[in-house]
């Protein structure tokens, strides 16, 4: 346990930030899991779930939760399984 007062302080806020970003980051698993899982049923959902796969990763990157370039990588897969079933 620290000493130093800014040192507690930044422990609460390390906890804080850590707590946001599980809970953001089961989001993005979720999300993104019902939008193949949407998407290999062919169902007409799709795009509407992978629409909010795809602002749910934007958010996160926003944030700072995940990196710009690994949301941008993980819409750029969604899409292309999506049009690999469309196809």
């Amino acid at each position: 346990m620290a000493n130093i007062k800014s040192q507690i302080k930044r422990n609460r806020t390390n906890e804080a930030h850590r707590l946001r970003n599980k809970a953001v980051k089961s989001e993005l698993k979720t999300r993104v899991k019902a939008a193949v899982k949407v998407a290999d049923a062919r169902d007409e959902s799709a795009l509407d779930a992978l629409q909010l796969a795809q602002k749910r990763l934007d958010m996160a990157a926003a944030k700072g939760v995940i990196h710009k370039n690994q949301a941008s990588r993980r819409k750029s897969r969604l899409m292309k399984r999506l049009n690999q079933v469309e196809g």
